[in-house]
């Protein structure tokens, strides 16, 4: 049996927009592009199996986004720090 998502998405006009200027990238990264796409379907009523088939994605990775995006809104979309030591890249040798 399908779950409902408890995180109603309804967008304004400039949030729409702008998810809907992501979406369309095709210089972003990939991930925000699929987030964005994630939330237009959500805006529109899919629920999370349905998004996660048509992305090619996990069901558990739509809702954290859905989640995260109902709570923060476009800021939750971004990247966040991530704990641990930044990597370090070497220098090359054969420059």
């Amino acid at each position: 049996m399908p779950r409902k998502s408890p995180f109603h998405i309804d967008l304004s006009a400039d949030e729409a927009t702008e998810l809907n200027r992501r979406a369309a990238k095709y210089t972003l990264p990939y991930f925000e592009v699929v987030r964005a796409k994630m939330i237009l379907m959500a805006a529109t009523g899919i629920d999370n199996d349905e998004i996660a088939a048509r992305l090619d994605t996990r069901r558990e990775v739509v809702s954290q986004w859905r989640k995260r995006f109902f709570k923060e809104r476009l800021a939750g979309l971004e990247e966040r720090a991530r704990p641990g030591r930044p990597r370090v890249f070497p220098p090359r040798a054969d420059r």
